[in-house]
């Protein structure tokens, strides 16, 4: 077996050993692997250039039901075999699905160190269909779920707005009931929408009561085709390719039966899929990462200064020391948060971990911003240049920014973690308060 250059892949890849993966986790990752670099991690930098997926790339993912691996686990299975889905890619029966499997899809779709055509892919599926399983009536399941597992539909999550990005419970987006109690009219914009362009419906927040979070609820609103709603793409710095979208919605009118769930209850369905947006985050920002710094690695091994190679510098082996700590402390992290999550149910989960995960995602793009950072200066003026040598660390610099913003920007999550953690503490210890009047004794 090749060695591989130092940070370039997971200690448990390099052959070293790991209590987390079975034997089915190693043959999905293997299955996983060819599969997405045939089909993705190839062309991914071609299509950067471009700043365009072609559409077959998403069909392609949709046949093999690799779509599917997105989502949270465990994967609706019940569902899944109503619609002939039994395994995925001949590998992993869909009810022995866990938390580590989905681990490493996260890590093998970002491979390529690039986010905007695994985003391209996944995003829209990966946050917009589970509120649509976990809280969704039946009616609605059966009318848009068939569609949207096989990927013959896509969806994408509509939270933020212009003036209401981390701050949730300040979405203006309103829905109001028709005199006639049939429908929902929607007025408002949403912006930043990962997927949107491409989207027949967005699970949206939407405000159907008063002022704060008790007034917000989850609506299905149809996108594409639909009169009142006009939707354009935003070019952002980096992330190119992953569709981010503008929506104006305008008079847009959705049958009641699309509320998803129950009214004001949506602020609870946000914060409960948001666990899983921020540990998706932080899987795939920790990959980019090792991709970023095992490429610095690589370059300092061959390139020559002041008449040795850059590795033979103290102070650049200094650099990549430091970098490769905090990757390698930040990925046995996560893979404890993913093992974790097989072992506790969910409501123990969102609980337990939800804090850490808002800080696991913010430590991800801190992590990545280090090694981003730390593979730009050592490439030099080719990673200054977005062609040549330093295209790589050049381009996943400019994808920081949307590690470190999306899904919570990075001061929210840190300041949510602990606020998270204090209410845990402070009701952990209630219970174990005598009641008043009790004896001592």
């Amino acid at each position: 077996m090749t060695r591989p250059v130092p940070f370039s892949e997971p200690p448990y890849l390099c052959g070293l050993p790991s209590p987390y993966y079975s034997s089915s986790h190693k043959a999905w990752q293997k299955a996983c692997r060819e599969f997405i670099d045939n089909n993705l991690t190839q062309h991914v930098m071609d299509w950067e250039r471009e700043e365009a997926v072609p559409e077959h790339v998403f069909q392609n993912f949709a046949k093999a039901n690799l779509l599917l691996a997105s989502l949270p686990a465990p994967l609706p299975a019940v569902w899944l075999k109503k619609l002939g889905v039994n395994d995925i890619l001949g590998v992993v029966k869909v009810e022995e699905w866990d938390s580590m499997h989905s681990l490493i899809f996260g890590d093998e779709m970002l491979r390529s160190g690039l986010h905007g055509p695994p985003s391209s892919l996944t995003t829209g599926i990966s946050f917009g269909v589970p509120p649509i399983l976990k809280f969704g009536s039946q009616d609605l399941q059966e009318r848009y779920l068939p569609d949207l597992l096989l990927g013959k539909k896509r969806i994408c999550i509509a939270i933020t707005e212009p003036d209401a990005g981390s701050d949730v419970a300040n979405i203006q987006t309103m829905a109001t009931k028709t005199p006639d109690g049939k429908h929902y009219v929607v007025n408002g914009t949403k912006k930043w929408i990962t997927n949107g362009i491409w989207s027949s419906y967005a699970t949206m927040a939407v405000r159907t009561g008063g002022p704060g979070p008790m007034g917000l609820s989850l609506l299905l609103v149809p996108l594409l085709n639909e009169p009142g709603v006009e939707m354009r793409p935003i070019k952002v710095s980096g992330h190119r390719t992953s569709g981010t979208t503008f929506i104006t919605l305008d008079d847009v009118k959705v049958p009641v039966e699309n509320l998803i769930g129950e009214e004001g209850q949506g602020m609870k369905y946000i914060m409960t899929n948001f666990n899983h947006e921020r540990l998706s985050i932080a899987v795939g920002s920790t990959r980019s990462a090792r991709v970023a710094l095992s490429a610095a690695f690589e370059y300092c091994l061959q390139r020559e200064a002041f008449g040795k190679p850059l590795i033979e510098q103290p102070v650049v082996r200094h650099r990549l020391a430091k970098c490769g700590a905090m990757l390698e402390a930040q990925w046995a992290w996560i893979e404890q948060f993913a093992y974790q999550m097989t072992k506790l149910k969910k409501e123990e989960a969102d609980t337990e971990l939800g804090g850490l995960t808002a800080l696991a995602k913010a430590q991800a793009g801190i992590v990545l911003d280090e090694c981003a950072r730390c593979a730009v200066l050592l490439f030099g003026g080719n990673g200054f240049t977005v062609t040549g040598k330093g295209e790589i660390s050049e381009r996943i610099y400019r994808d920081v920014p949307g590690v470190r913003i999306p899904g919570g920007s990075e001061d929210v999550m840190l300041d949510l973690a602990v606020r998270q953690l204090v209410k845990n503490f402070r009701s952990n210890t209630k219970k174990l308060e005598r009641p008043k009047g009790s004896s001592k004794l």
